[in-house]
């Protein structure tokens, strides 16, 4: 269950051809895994001997919600201030080596398949005190405060300790790893597991308001975005703009696996200082 694809980056070589997967549209974009070479790499303020790949970020008329980084820490890397805006919150999900955690006064250990959620305001920072390299999904979003519920509180959690809920008459072939209740209306973004067995599918179209980030940890399957059929393996990365249709059948021979945002819970801001 927990083989996550982790890049490596690297750079394809020179006798490698130059056609790929590679998209952007109006409704969509694809970011194969080959993608996230030396070549892409960003670096931030405040951060030590981390590099990361920028995966998604705010574009008018496109995504507008979120951005999302796979960030490579290596070894005595880290930030003690990581995040520097006070109204982002953020969710963590690592996929490879291991890091340390803080929240407030509270330390976790932090290893594959380790998820935490870091509301806005919250003092945290992460490090690699491993002799190793360490990769994770940083996901960040402004929080859309609402009058009389409260901000939610920071978690740690794990994959391998949240079930796996099914989706109706599927049997199990098709099901949802959630990390936050989802009648929690505290939280204004979810960042699930969607999981599929070889052959199974989303059977329709889905079409809806949320934006989509969705980055593949694991198998293969072809993806229906709006109205191209395309292929999608490990490591790749899907940005879904809002009403974009998407569906899928999932290859096998193992699972296909992604890791999904959607922004949820609020109101529909209709003047652009909402």
């Amino acid at each position: 269950m927990n083989d996550y694809y982790v890049p490596r980056g690297g750079l394809p070589p020179q006798t490698a051809l130059t056609t790929d997967r590679a998209r952007f549209t109006q409704a969509y974009a694809v970011i194969p895994a080959r993608t996230l070479s030396d070549i892409t790499v960003s670096y931030l303020p405040g951060w030590a001997h981390t590099r990361l790949w920028v995966l998604a970020r705010p574009l008018s008329g496109f995504a507008e919600t979120f951005s999302q980084y796979v960030v490579e820490v290596s070894a005595g890397g880290g930030s003690r201030r990581p995040e520097p805006d006070p109204a982002a919150e953020g969710v963590l999900f690592v996929v490879d080596g291991s890091l340390s955690l803080t929240l407030d006064d509270a330390s976790y250990a932090l290893a594959p398949g380790s998820y935490a959620f870091v509301p806005p305001g919250v003092v945290w920072s992460l490090v690699n005190e491993s002799g190793a390299s360490a990769t994770f999904h940083w996901i960040r979003k402004a929080y859309q405060r609402v009058d009389g519920l409260d901000v939610p509180p920071a978690f740690v959690t794990r994959e391998q300790d949240v079930t796996p809920v099914d989706m109706p008459g599927t049997g199990g072939a098709w099901s949802t790893t959630r990390f936050v209740d989802v009648a929690d209306l505290r939280h204004d973004l979810h960042v699930n597991i969607v999981n599929f067995r070889p052959g199974a599918s989303i059977p329709f179209p889905e079409t809806h308001v949320m934006e989509h980030g969705l980055y593949v940890l694991q198998g293969k399957a072809v993806y229906l975005l709006n109205e191209d059929w395309v292929e999608v393996e490990a490591g790749d990365f899907m940005w879904l703009r809002a009403f974009c249709p998407q569906a899928c059948y999932a290859g096998g021979p193992g699972p296909f696996r992604y890791l999904l945002y959607k922004d949820v819970n609020r109101h529909v801001a209709l003047r652009g200082d909402q």
